[in-house]
């Protein structure tokens, strides 16, 4: 794998290239973990991941422009403070309530958390995750989460 390009489906197989990111300045292990989150955040728009491809050495992503990304009243910019995961209450009435954040070490810290159904977040305990983003504008890693078997909104 030497890089990763998104592009945005504008319809009618007409695919445009959004931005890319090459293996060798990211590292792959945050190329995996990009590839593992269902919504993009970026210049304050929301995509969500439609398609998850390889061609060669290239992954390749599949972005829908879904519209500008709602801003909830608790977000923090992690810009200049290293690598973090935020775990958000995946409720509208709840404005997306922020739960805890915490720091990794790499990317296979929050590969660790994107690859699972339910994860233990820290003196919380147990939730299940119903999405995973990567917010760039924020950069920052956001898992929205659930009650085990609670019935969404």
């Amino acid at each position: 794998m030497k890089k990763l390009t998104y592009f945005i489906d504008k319809g009618n197989e007409d695919y445009r290239p959004f931005y890319e990111y090459d293996a060798a300045k990211v590292g792959i292990d945050e190329l995996y973990a990009r590839q593992l989150c269902t919504y993009f955040i970026m210049r304050g728009q929301q995509y969500e991941l439609i398609s998850n491809e390889m061609d060669g050495d290239e992954e390749i992503l599949v972005l829908k422009d879904i519209g500008r990304n709602p801003h909830v009243m608790d977000e923090k910019n992690y810009m200049g403070r290293g690598l973090h995961i935020e775990f958000r209450r995946h409720s509208e009435a709840e404005n997306y309530r922020l739960l805890a954040s915490i720091p990794c070490q790499a990317h296979f810290d929050v590969i660790r958390y994107l690859l699972k159904d339910i994860i233990d977040i820290p003196n919380i305990g147990q939730k299940e995750v119903t999405s995973t983003e990567i917010d760039e504008d924020r950069r920052v890693y956001v898992l929205y989460v659930k009650d085990i078997g609670e019935e969404l909104e």
